[in-house]
């Protein structure tokens, strides 16, 4: 009994932390409600946790460092910023997006939640362009209002980089968020 209570503590206490505390962000329409069951899949696109794309493809883990320009390290720049995110900690995630003033007005979207969370799908294919390079990670941003109500909404989070160009900056050439495209209710 005592194991069983041990385990049950394990599992209960992350859950607990995850909670949002912290400075609300300015106004803005509330996040988009939904009621407790996942929405249904669409003929085109089926979804997997009620936004992540249905790609059962297991992820290899990487060998050693991951490269500074692989989509697996623009990955771990959304993993980081839904990080920040969930802990409150809003000024250290706008550090992660080419222009912080678009973080701000993006994240106004939270200021009537008491939890934010982040789960990340599969990273997509890179494209480049005029310089730069792309790619898309989608993800799934859910949690609770404050009026205790849940939300769940889609996205693909778009990272850039510069590419590796003659006069280009160190800071440039990593992976930052250019901009978070929400799926329409």
């Amino acid at each position: 009994m005592r194991f069983a209570s041990a385990v049950l503590f394990l599992l209960v206490l992350p859950v607990g932390a995850c909670d949002r505390t912290g400075n609300d962000v300015d106004n803005a329409a509330p996040a988009e409600v939904v009621k407790n069951e996942n929405p249904p899949a669409t003929a085109t696109e089926a979804r997997v946790g009620g936004g992540l794309p249905n790609d059962r493809t297991p992820l290899e883990e990487p060998k050693g460092a991951i490269d500074p320009k692989s989509s697996e390290a623009a990955g771990q720049v959304v993993q980081h910023y839904g990080a920040l995110i969930e802990q409150g900690r809003w000024t250290e995630a706008w550090l992660l997006w080419s222009s912080p003033g678009s973080a701000r007005q993006f994240d106004r979207n939270w200021r009537n939640a008491s939890e934010v969370h982040l789960e990340i799908g599969k990273p997509g294919d890179s494209e480049g362009a005029a310089g730069s390079i792309y790619i898309n990670v989608p993800a799934l941003f859910y949690g609770k209002l404050k009026t205790g109500a849940e939300f769940r909404r889609s996205a693909g989070v778009i990272l850039r980089r510069v590419n590796d160009v003659p006069g280009s900056t160190d800071q440039q050439r990593r992976w930052h968020i250019e901009r978070i495209e929400v799926d329409p209710a």
